[in-house]
């Protein structure tokens, strides 16, 4: 039997459990687990600037690709409370990464020694396990329980806490006889989805509710073919956007108070039937519940059963991994299609497309300071089908969702319940670590981009590009437009007079400059005329120089994005002009139909 040091064993489990990459900051009380990822060799290791960073690009890199598992490492203390936020974040949008952290030794864990606190107890209520490690000969099976949770039911963040002492102890591992544990996801029975599907053939308005889930299952293709048999519309969901190309015939937009379309509203509140495939429910997609759910019968699919009936009762819930159910979906269709079951939806599909035709917002505004909605009309002309967004909070990725264009699975990755500030720029790096020859868009705002803006040198200290589109109107957009509730503009101006920067007037802080000191390109544009030239030319930059390059627009300081302030879907405030012309909005799905 090999004879090991507990970390080394760690560290061979990583590799055989398909780890290649991890993201990380060292420290005392982990080193001897960075003296065995040195000596063992396989796994890239990405060295951060902050720790939370860390988690957020351990986050990236799990989103970009079906199968990753991102993994964030730091020392004992304040390391593994930085990365709290990041195990939230990936919690609340079921996404496995795996954070381990040192430990003080175990003899003093409760005698207040140096950097020493509880963080299994801390990170808990955030993770699927969260566990500190006593015994070295405990570490193996450790880690392949973790992995074997990750992955398994609803898939989700684990904690893996290592004291200084047990990861220097040599144990007795095996790592070639090693093998992971079998995943466990629930499947639904053919019973079930015969009685849902008869469900949904009973309905005359039908939608399909896409989410997350279906993109973690890998089961975008699947859910396609079922809404093509059946001819069903589809409603995606924020964190499911992608699953079929927002110009599909069958894609009749997103819906919520916030990051939705105007047709997607409308088409829903027409339906008389709704089947949810690995989504939430959540609050920004369904508003006031009385309302969303007024009129029409809804079937819940999800792999975590205590999610059907959390949020509402649906009318048939199904415990299901969202691709066993949709194999099972696509089969039963496939033989009512056969059979000359299935209704003709024609009709009703043609009507969301109308919609889409008709009901949409001006994206065309030639105004200086730039209006944000010019900004994502230029993005669509720039960025392609293949583009990776990345985006979190902010009234630049409510406007961002509403306006720009996504074609792929994957290809919008967006930190959903949680929406830390300074998510996007290491969450962009992981992104663009798991898939180096992508093109990666991130989208900000500049309070946004402000919170973690030192992980722009992580980019170019290893070499990792990416555009990054920094919206700056020098204000908390999203908190100013809520504050408008309460008749108060307080605490959320931004604004100052940079000594260093005159030419900047009342914007502050020089992001160019910060951009350039960090080891990267950027560019400021006043000019909308001018963005497109901009984008192309980051585009150029990157490529040459394979470091993050920032394009700052600067913006009008108010602008009110679309979004209900009633907390109802069916009353969306349009607070700008909407297309009346087909110029209004050239970059729309459809062609504006007058």
């Amino acid at each position: 039997m090999a004879r090991m040091t507990a970390a080394r064993a760690a560290v061979e489990i990583l590799r055989r459990e398909g780890v290649t990459d991890a993201f990380g900051v060292p420290g005392a009380a982990i080193n001897p687990f960075y003296a065995a990822l040195k000596a063992s060799g396989g796994i890239a290791h990405t060295l951060a600037r902050h720790v939370e960073g860390a988690s957020h690009m351990a986050e990236g890199y799990t989103r970009t690709h079906p199968g990753n598992i991102g993994v964030c490492i730091g020392t004992s203390g304040p390391a593994g409370t930085d990365m709290i936020t990041g195990l939230y974040s990936a919690i609340g949008d079921s996404i496995p990464i795996l954070c381990i952290t040192g430990q003080a030794p175990t003899a003093v864990i409760h005698k207040e020694d140096f950097q020493a606190v509880d963080i299994a107890s801390i990170a808990k209520p955030v993770t699927k396990m969260a566990v500190t490690v006593l015994e070295a000969a405990q570490v193996p099976g450790v880690f392949q329980q973790a992995f074997h949770l990750m992955r398994s039911g609803r898939p989700g963040p684990v904690l893996i806490d290592l004291p200084i002492d047990v990861q220097l102890t040599e144990i007795e591992f095996d790592p070639e006889t090693y093998e992971p544990l079998p995943v466990y996801k629930p499947a639904a029975s053919r019973a079930q989805v015969e009685k849902a599907l008869g469900m949904l053939n009973a309905a005359e308005r039908p939608l399909i509710v896409a989410g997350g889930g279906v993109i973690n299952a890998d089961a975008c293709e699947l859910l396609v073919e079922f809404a093509e048999l059946t001819g069903t519309p589809v409603v995606p969901t924020l964190m499911g956007w992608g699953i079929l190309p927002d110009d599909h015939e069958l894609n009749a937009g997103m819906v919520g108070l916030q990051t939705s379309h105007r047709y997607g509203n409308a088409t829903f509140l027409e339906s008389d039937f709704v089947l949810g495939i690995g989504n939430r429910w959540a609050n920004r997609h369904t508003g006031k519940l009385d309302v969303y759910t007024a009129g029409r019968k809804f079937v819940h699919v999800d792999v975590e059963p205590t999610q059907i009936g959390k949020i509402f009762a649906p009318d048939y819930g199904i415990a299901s991994d969202a691709k066993a159910a949709l194999e099972l979906f696509v089969e039963v269709a496939r033989e009512m299609k056969a059979a000359g079951r299935l209704p003709d939806r024609s009709a009703w599909a043609a009507s969301a497309q109308e919609r889409k035709a008709t009901l949409q917002r001006r994206t065309h505004f030639d105004d200086i300071p730039i209006k944000p909605q010019r900004v994502y009309e230029e993005m669509n002309k720039a960025f392609g089908p293949e583009t990776r967004y990345v985006s979190t909070i902010g009234l630049s990725q409510i406007a961002g969702a509403q306006m720009l264009h996504v074609y792929r699975p994957r290809h919008w990755i967006n930190c959903g319940q949680a929406g830390p500030l300074g998510w996007t720029v290491p969450a962009a790096l992981g992104v663009a670590k798991a898939d180096p020859e992508a093109s990666v868009v991130a989208l900000s705002g500049d309070y946004d981009f402000q919170f973690m803006i030192e992980e722009l040198a992580v980019g170019a200290q290893h070499r990792i590009p990416y555009v990054h589109v920094l919206v700056n109107n020098s204000y908390l957009g999203l908190i100013r437009q809520a504050q408008r509730a309460f008749d108060i503009d307080f605490q959320v101006n931004l604004e100052f007079e940079n000594i260093n920067a005159p030419e900047l007037g009342v914007y502050g802080v020089d992001h160019v400059k910060v951009a350039e000191g960090l080891g990267c390109k950027a560019i400021r544009v006043t000019d909308p005329a001018e963005l497109g030239a901009a984008f192309e030319q980051a585009k150029k930059l990157a490529a040459e120089y394979r470091v993050p390059v920032v394009v700052e627009a600067i913006l009008e300081r108010v602008t009110n994005i679309s979004m209900s302030t009633t907390n109802d879907i069916g009353n969306v405030v349009e607070f700008e002009e909407l297309a009346t012309e087909p110029g209004h909005a050239p970059t729309s799905i459809k062609t504006l139909k007058v």
